[in-house]
Parts: C-alpha cells; structure tokens; sequence
C-alpha cells in the first residue's frame, strides 16, 4: 500500500504515486492551468506536499487526498499567472458560480466557509447522479463542457442544461439554509 511507504519514508512511494495517480493529478492540474508545464511543476510539488504530510496524516482515501492537494496548489498557481495576465479557462468555471457564492456573502460570521462546504456537499448528495457528477467534473476537476459531454454520452448542450439548473438549485438551496447571497 502506497501509504505505507510513505510512513516507511521510502522513496518509492513517490513513484508509485506517480505509477498510480500522476495522469489523473496532471489532468487535474492541466484543467485548471491549461498549460503543460505549469501542470507538470504543481504535480512535482504535490508529491512533495504528500511526502512532507505523510507521516502523521494518514488519509482515509488517499485518491482524493493527493487530488485536493493538486487542485489547491494547481488554484495557487492559478492565482499567480493571474497576476501576471495569463487566464486560463478554469476562471470561467469561477465565474459561473460567482453568482451563487459572491465574495463579500462568504464566509459570514454565521455561516463559515467550512459550513458552506458541507452545505454544498449535503446539497450534491441529495441530486441525481447524473447532475451531481457533471457539476462536480465542471467545478471541481474543471473538465470542459464537451469533455464532460464525451465522458458521459451528453450531448454539450444538455451538460449546459444539467449545470444551469443545477446551479439555480443550489443557489435556492443555500438560501433556504441561511447563506446570504
């Protein structure tokens, strides 16, 4: 088990993550940055992130561990070429969801962002598969409309629909739970 060679402090877990998880890392990152070598460097820091937080982190699942790591520094990395002009296309996914979750309504003292968080979780649960695994590939992983359309048979325009109505339901959703908007 790949985790165990990280307590072990063996090198080989970091090539074992990479064997195991570096494609899907890099498309993580390569769909936030859409460029090939800033995805590259956020998976290298990844692995030095995991390796640097495990031991004494011992992760549930660690798929979705190394993957929350990538997205984090792959959205810092996104924050930096903003500053320097470079926009790729995830600031779009933000955009979208701009109108549900508006910077000066969160957090809120009665509503931090760790609740917001498990609002929306609590919110995506409760969907059909099929809305929730859209929104999640859009806003998460931040898959284009026409990669989402091919993975799942959509076609491009009902994966625009799936997300429209999505979204005004969670806005309504977190509304009705208190969230100011």
């Amino acid at each position: 088990m790949i985790i165990e060679l990280y307590f072990a402090r063996d090198e080989k877990a970091i090539k074992e993550t990479d064997t195991k998880y570096g494609k899907l890392c890099f498309s993580v990152a390569n769909n936030i940055l859409c460029n090939d070598e800033d995805s590259e460097e956020c998976v290298n820091d990844t692995y030095l992130s995991v390796w640097n937080t495990i031991p004494p982190t011992r992760p549930n699942n660690f798929m979705a561990f190394i993957c929350r790591i990538t997205r984090n520094l792959s959205l810092k990395r996104l924050d930096f070429n903003k500053a320097r002009k470079r926009t790729p296309n995830a600031i779009v996914s933000f955009s979208e969801l701009e109108e549900i979750l508006s910077d000066e309504s969160i957090p809120r003292p009665e509503v931090g962002t760790d609740e917001v968080s498990k609002l929306i979780s609590d919110f995506l649960r409760k969907e059909k598969e099929d809305a929730r695994n859209v929104f999640i590939r859009k806003y998460w992983f931040f898959d284009s409309v026409s990669d989402i359309a091919t993975r799942y048979s959509f076609t491009e325009s009902k994966v625009k629909n799936m997300l429209y109505h999505t979204r005004n339901k969670l806005r309504e959703y977190l509304k009705k739970e208190g969230v100011v908007l």
